[in-house]
């Protein structure tokens, strides 16, 4: 499945996400340095293994991703969400996290990450109980639900 948005398209799926993407966008944000040949596959493999997984495609270029490990019926954590630093700053990353969110909308989510990063899930519904300190942001559906009336 995909959808467009801003003139990019987002597909879902957690199969056939090209390893070199995904480590060109961990390199981009800082995340890797000299991985050997024979652990690339660990780019693709990670993908394989997550619950749910979006990218973010400008024409041939992946320029965001985020994947996600769930029980699919009480919580699900954000593992990793990348955009491209040139492509930061037009919605990309808020979109990524809604789409998450609405997988599981009266789940707990969780995001671990540093704490510059903290102003970003705030702005995306997430609480952060210490922003001194790296750490969890969480977002808690069962507030959601209980304003919806399903809790």
């Amino acid at each position: 499945m995909y959808q467009y948005f801003n003139g990019f398209i987002i597909r879902e799926g957690t199969e056939g996400v090209p390893a070199d993407n995904v480590e060109g966008l961990f390199k981009d944000a800082g995340g890797v340095k000299n991985i050997p040949n024979w652990q690339k596959e660990k780019f693709s493999l990670i993908f394989q293994n997550s619950t749910w997984a979006y990218t973010v495609w400008d024409q041939e270029q992946m320029i965001g991703m985020v994947r996600v490990i769930s029980d699919k019926i009480m919580a699900a954590t954000i593992m990793d969400l990348v955009v491209l630093s040139d492509y930061r700053g037009r919605g990309i990353g808020k979109k990524l996290v809604e789409l998450c969110v609405q997988k599981l909308p009266h789940g707990d989510w969780f995001a671990h990450t540093s704490a510059n990063n903290f102003s970003f899930y705030q702005k995306c519904g997430f609480e952060v109980k210490d922003p001194s300190m790296n750490g969890t942001c969480a977002f808690y559906g069962y507030k959601q639900a209980r304003i919806d009336g399903h809790r």
